[in-house]
This record gives structure tokens, sequence and C-alpha cells, in this order.
């Protein structure tokens, strides 16, 4: 990254379109996570449905790669920007989700487990990223989602999940950065639960 770059963690959200909360994950809440397996970033499969225990899955468009160029005007699409941050947010954070009972910790986007595992690898995320190119969870799920530069792309939002069971959604996300600030929160005081 040239000097004069600024670093992808560091993003002055206030410049960015903030997403507006359109509906799209109001359906999620109470649902039971169908069956789809996900190749993981470490070399396995996993079944979100047959987890047992608290897991929280973050949902991101996509992580960008140093070698290469990001969707065209990827700034003004609303909650596009921060994939980055708020992965690394998660990594930081990620002692203190397990010390509130939460035993499995994801990012899932639509990219391919090869991009991810660039991202992983780079940003040293203590857990896994989850691929779903194929879809699979996005539509069984009817998952909030967008399109740039003819990729369909995942909105942002935020799964906790209880023995399989959607039990809480943070949608939309924004800043991405404060994501696993806000879940520790709320598992520090459940709403809904």
């Amino acid at each position: 990254m040239p000097p004069t770059a600024t670093p992808p963690t560091h993003v002055d959200w206030t410049q960015l379109p903030a997403p507006r909360d359109d509906g799209g994950a109001a359906h999620l809440p109470g649902l039971a996570m169908p069956s789809v397996p996900l190749p993981a970033t470490d070399g396995q499969v996993v079944d979100l449905s047959r987890l047992a225990g608290r897991c929280v899955v973050y949902i991101y468009p996509m992580t960008g790669r140093p070698d290469r160029d990001l969707p065209a005007d990827w700034d003004t699409i609303p909650g596009a920007r921060g994939c980055t941050p708020q992965s690394c947010a998660y990594r930081d954070h990620a002692a203190a989700l397990r010390a509130r009972g939460v035993q499995h910790l994801f990012g899932l986007s639509s990219q391919d487990t090869t991009d991810q595992q660039e991202a992983a690898n780079r940003l040293h995320l203590p857990y896994p990223l989850l691929s779903d190119a194929q879809g699979a969870l996005m539509g069984a799920l009817n998952l909030p989602r967008f399109t740039a530069d003819g990729l369909t792309l995942l909105k942002r939002c935020t799964l906790i999940l209880q023995d399989g069971l959607i039990q809480h959604v943070n949608y939309p996300v924004f800043p991405p950065d404060e994501d696993a600030a806000r879940v520790i929160a709320w598992l520090d005081h459940p709403v809904n639960a």
C-alpha cells in the first residue's frame, strides 16, 4: 500500500452513505437455520443448523484484496464499505465473545474460499470465514442482497444463533467496525431472547 493511502481499517464513516432498514431481514428472527453445508477457510465444511450452543455469524458483502480493485462506485453503495474493519473488530473482540458464551464465530460472504483465505491470512483472523459462493444459504434464508459490477453480494447483517435457531439479527449494520461491540452489548442484555 502506498504510504499516502489510508489503511482499510481507518474509515471516516461520516463520508459514506449509511444503509437504511429496508425490512430485508425482518423475517429472520425465530427461523431455524436451513441445512446448508458451507466451505470454511480452515478446511472444514460447516452446517450452521447443526451447531450446538451460541453462534455469531456476521454476513458481509466482500473483503477487498490488495491486488484487485473493488467494484465501481463501491463507496457510493450504502453499507458496502467496511468489511475489513468489521472483520478486524470481530478478531479483536473474539475473546470477549467467547467469555460471553459464543462457542462459534464466523464471517460469511458470497466470495469463494480462495479469496476469503487470502483475507483470513492477511487479517490474522482467529475464526473461519464461510463461503456461500453458490448462493444456497442466501436463497434458503432469502438474505438481503445487492448487485455491484454484475456480482450478487450479501448486505451486511449479523445473526446470533442458539442451537441452530436465529435468536437475534443486527440489520442494517453501520458502522461495521462497531458491530462486534453491539453483539457484545446484546449478549450482556438480551432483548427478545
